[in-house]
């Protein structure tokens, strides 16, 4: 009797243990499996742009830049307050704000206004700029410190990937600076800027 006890135990235990493993085994293959498809689905960032050597002087003379719209260089001491712009914003302010590790999403002027607003929906509230600019070679453009991406369009996938990967990335040169108390797209005014005498 006690050996048929001991069995029968000895039983429910491989039973349970088998159970667990099983349960385990099949989470783990789940989790796998998620993974394996959230790393084959994610847009990947080849076609991102890279500039070194940026200089970085505050300067209040207009400054040329080599990439439109600019992804760093000299610029005006005072940066562009983050936010979404309808009007082309002063470049030397925006680049300002690229060294506080804001994103720069601009677009061509005649982009239809409901694919303005889904490009405005699309991107976080802190530390980017949207707005429009003549001349791009892409219907959208994302800029960081030193990156730039041009898209296909606003639905492009890549724009969410550059934005995770850049606003506040490791390339920003001071992260975490301030992106409010600036200026606007006039160029003037701002807690951080001289306002003009009357």
């Amino acid at each position: 009797m006690k050996k048929q006890q001991a069995a029968k135990e000895r039983r429910s235990r491989l039973l349970l243990v088998g159970g667990i493993a099983g349960v385990v085994l099949v989470i783990a293959g789940i989790v796998g499996v998620t993974i394996y498809r959230d790393v084959s689905t994610r847009p990947t960032l080849d076609a991102v742009q890279e500039f070194d050597g940026l200089t970085a002087d505050h300067v209040t003379e207009p400054v040329e830049y080599d990439q439109t719209p600019p992804v760093g260089g000299n610029h005006h001491p005072v940066w562009l307050n983050c936010g979404v712009y309808d009007v082309e914003v002063p470049a030397n302010h925006a680049v300002h704000s690229l060294e506080h590790g804001a994103v720069w999403v601009t677009y061509r002027p005649d982009l239809p206004a409901d694919q303005v607003e889904a490009l405005v929906d699309s991107v976080p509230d802190t530390y980017m700029i949207v707005s429009p600019m003549e001349g791009l070679q892409a219907p959208v453009v994302a800029s960081a410190w030193g990156v730039q991406l041009e898209l296909d369009g606003v639905d492009d996938r890549r724009l969410e990937q550059f934005v995770r990967d850049y606003r506040q990335g490791p390339q920003t040169p001071e992260p975490g600076a301030a992106c409010t108390g600036g200026t606007d797209e006039s160029g003037m005014g701002g807690a951080a800027m001289e306002q003009p005498s009357s």
